[in-house]
């Protein structure tokens, strides 16, 4: 039995969970649900609309190396405070958006609340939190912000529907900066110190040469970059997918909030897991579940229970992803290394994912929802190579390391 968490810790997980979950809800989960709504009211194609994502993943990618300079020099929880700002004032611009200019540059603000405010500054702020046990607290929190669509796409759309998307926005506004804003700045303890030969650092990573490090980096970027193009593209576009697939706007709806649902069983698996979990089997796997969901997709006839089967299992492969995303840094890094690999891994996932919704939405309103599912399809494939490759190499450099 796995010791108890920490007060601290518990600490952390309820303010992060709170922040991440609305930080994700009033940003990138907003076009899942009104971004066809938006463009047919500014007289945008929906490829435009859709394009403010890759806005704020492009922000976001080059924001990374500054990010991570801010967080060695102020600390995690600054650069959250300065995000939930950042946060309002894009969608404050976006309530606001006429046309095109004014919708781009709330784009560009909210994609600087992305670097500032999502995934990894949280994590980093985890770490800088609970150290050695970060992979646990890691997980527990990724168990809380998995909910982020399932529970803002229902509300979200009731929103829309009785107040219009301007004042939603609005509504968003005001989370970032009465909720988001105090809980960054008070809510979170103080971090712990990271002495040079202390407890936090005692953890090692796989001992690998410089060489494999450099290279087990670049099989970590190349295989979670593509995994998250494939999740970060078919998300916004996730309810229109399944209704090309022969779902009503209803059984959609509820399908596409089930999924953040279902992962959450992945992330409560590593959760139980602790430090005991693999990363890279992790990664493995979830990969592997959403090679075989697409590919069921493209050889089964269309019917409710193959959409059902099919959000079960992209669902539980994209939560597993997710988790070992966030963890494969700590699984080859130490604890103090971890705010620098992640920022320098964050440049080539939102890089991607900056085209990824204009791309994926593109293909499905061009070629269908079959060449989409066909893209996806190949995509995880490559992903899954990469990551059978890490494996190989880490369990090399093990045995090398092992007493004959």
């Amino acid at each position: 039995m796995s010791r108890s968490i920490p007060l601290r810790s518990v600490q952390t997980i309820a303010v992060l969970a709170v922040t991440q979950l609305i930080g994700w809800g009033t940003t990138f989960d907003m076009l899942g649900v009104m971004g066809r709504v938006i463009a047919g009211d500014l007289g945008l194609p929906n490829e435009v609309a859709f394009g403010g994502l890759s806005i704020m993943m492009v922000v976001s990618a080059f924001a990374g190396p500054v990010t991570g300079r801010l967080l060695a020099r102020h600390g995690a929880d600054h650069v959250l405070a300065a995000a939930s700002i950042v946060f309002t004032i894009g969608l404050l611009l976006l309530s606001a958006a006429r046309g095109i200019i004014l919708y781009e540059l709330a784009w560009i603000a909210i994609g600087a609340g992305g670097a500032f405010g999502l995934s990894a500054p949280a994590y980093t702020a985890v770490v800088e939190r609970a150290g050695p046990d970060s992979k646990r607290v890691i997980a527990i929190l990724m168990l809380f912000t998995g909910l982020s669509s399932a529970i803002f796409w229902p509300v979200l759309s009731e929103l829309n529907a009785t107040v219009g998307w301007r004042t939603t926005f609005l509504i968003g506004a005001a989370l970032q900066f009465f909720v988001c804003l105090p809980l960054h700045l008070f809510a979170l303890p103080r971090p712990i110190a990271f002495a040079a030969d202390g407890k936090a650092t005692q953890e090692t990573p796989v001992l690998l040469s410089p060489a494999g490090q450099r290279k087990a980096f670049a099989l970590i970027a190349a295989a979670t970059t593509i995994s998250t193009f494939v999740t970060f593209g078919v998300s916004p576009s996730l309810l229109e997918i399944l209704r090309q697939s022969g779902a009503s706007p209803d059984l959609a709806l509820q399908l596409g909030s089930a999924r953040g649902v279902i992962g959450i069983s992945a992330r409560f698996l590593d959760m139980l897991l602790g430090r005991r979990g693999n990363p890279i089997l992790s990664a493995a796997m979830g990969v592997s579940l959403m090679v075989s969901s697409f590919l069921m997709m493209l050889l089964i006839p269309p019917s409710t229970p193959l959409l059902v089967t099919f959000i079960l299992l992209y669902g539980f492969g994209t939560g597993v992803m997710t988790v070992a995303r966030a963890l494969l840094p700590l699984a080859l890094f130490s604890p103090r290394e971890f705010g620098l690999q992640s920022a320098r891994l964050s440049l080539p996932q939102n890089l991607a994912n900056a085209i990824a919704p204009v791309i994926f939405t593109a293909i499905l309103d061009r070629a269908g929802v079959g060449t989409a599912i066909a893209t996806c399809a190949a995509l995880a494939v490559l992903s899954l190579g990469f990551v059978l490759m890490l494996a190989m190499q880490v369990n090399a450099a093990t045995r090398m390391c092992e007493p004959i």
